[in-house]
């Protein structure tokens, strides 16, 4: 790997980093005031100017008006991004979002681009994933209650999903559901185009988040799926890929979410340094004179720096020798990126002292809503566990 930014990406680089302090970070207070409903007018003008700059959907084909990047290119624009709460979103680069265009994109019958994923591209309709159920265990998949059974022409589907995130606003749900409980664990369900209008599609809540229950498309939903009929032909891929297309989903989405978390300890080194730099202890010291500080910091810019080598590397075998190389990587980066930004959040808002507990700060913030990290896309745990048997297999280990 060459560690030197890619020469062609610099200049988008740069404009990016423009745009994000000249109008995206400013815009953070207001629509942390008044949610993301409240601040729809905003946060649509702010991606009227992403889109006037040219710099719309870093991870969109080119052929639906994005700019078309390279995993290891569009990491290296998540991480500006996610130096906000709103960059993703301002930027057309949002989960689950992204990962349903990349599914419909490879999956997508024309009609099922036509319909669902050009106005998607476009931003013009938002979209939601539906496969975690509150009666099962989200680390493990292949255990799903949701059934579609066939009747004529038509799935008959019914269930009940949770964390279904941003599902209130969305046009459409991409639903995990059994198709075929007969089939071997990992063939048995199938991946279905749910209009959210249909009948029988219930938004029961969104659920609180330590308490905030969130409004579009930032909340996550639990909803009760009554015989919701859909034609078969919403079905994307084959029956019984549901699992298959969910893993290649989850590869690159794990790339985004680090990259993007990588962002997030960036803004939170900033802020922890400059207050230690700023905060008085007495007439003459400041909060840096501190060595815990000193080692809090000195710790912070290592794992940071380390977080960000295995991500890209781990994006680089990708894109050079697909998902199946890059396993043990993506397993890594999981648990390692999301424990290194929960501690120095953690670290952070021990350095602001009571200030950090506060909503004057994004700190507060990041403690509610990026605690789900070391949880979804599998935990933590179970990705050390995967990673270790495959490491002793080589040793010759026996379970």
């Amino acid at each position: 790997m060459d560690f030197a930014l890619p020469p062609h990406l610099v200049p988008t680089l740069e404009r990016i980093d423009q745009l994000m302090a000249e109008r995206i970070i400013p815009a953070e207070r207001e629509v942390m005031e008044r949610g993301w409903v409240g601040a729809a007018g905003l946060l649509e003008e702010l991606r009227a100017a992403v889109k006037a700059a040219g710099l719309w959907g870093p991870q969109i084909p080119k052929e639906l008006g994005g700019m078309g990047l390279d995993l290891v290119d569009h990491g290296l624009v998540s991480e500006r991004l996610g130096r906000s709460p709103l960059g993703h979103y301002s930027f057309g680069a949002q989960a689950p979002d992204a990962g349903n265009l990349e599914v419909l994109h490879k999956w997508g019958t024309p009609e099922q681009k036509a319909r669902w994923l050009e106005p998607l591209a476009r931003g013009e309709i938002r979209s939601c994933f539906s496969m975690t159920e509150p009666e099962n265990p989200g680390s493990n998949p292949v255990l799903l209650s949701c059934t579609a059974e066939k009747d004529g022409n038509d799935y008959v589907i019914n269930g009940h999903k949770w964390f279904t995130s941003s599902a209130e606003g969305a046009a459409f749900a991409i639903v995990m559901a059994v198709t075929d409980p007969k089939a071997a664990p990992h063939g048995r369900a199938s991946m279905i185009i749910v209009p959210t209008d249909a009948p029988g599609f219930e938004l029961v809540r969104n659920i609180p988040i330590m308490g905030d229950a969130g409004a579009g498309w930032a909340s996550h939903a639990e909803i009760n799926y009554t015989n919701v009929r859909v034609p078969q032909s919403n079905r994307l891929g084959a029956e019984g890929a549901g699992f298959l297309i969910a893993q290649e989903r989850l590869g690159p989405g794990r790339i985004h979410h680090c990259m993007r978390w990588i962002g997030i300890c960036e803004r939170v080194f900033d802020l922890m340094c400059a207050r230690a730099a700023t905060r008085k202890i007495d007439a003459e010291k400041t909060l840096a004179s501190r060595q815990i500080v000193q080692a809090w910091v000195a710790e912070a810019r290592a794992e940071i720096d380390a977080a960000r080598m295995l991500t890209l590397r781990a994006a680089w075998t990708i894109e050079h020798q697909g998902f199946h190389a890059a396993r043990d990587q993506v397993s890594i980066i999981k648990f390692y990126v999301s424990d290194v930004m929960m501690r120095l959040i953690d670290r952070a808002i021990q350095v602001h002292g009571a200030l950090g507990v506060t909503s004057d700060t994004l700190l507060a913030h990041y403690y509610v809503h990026e605690r789900g990290a070391r949880i979804y896309d599998g935990p933590d745990e179970v990705h050390k566990m995967v990673v270790s048997r495959r490491i002793l297999d080589r040793y010759g280990v026996k379970r």
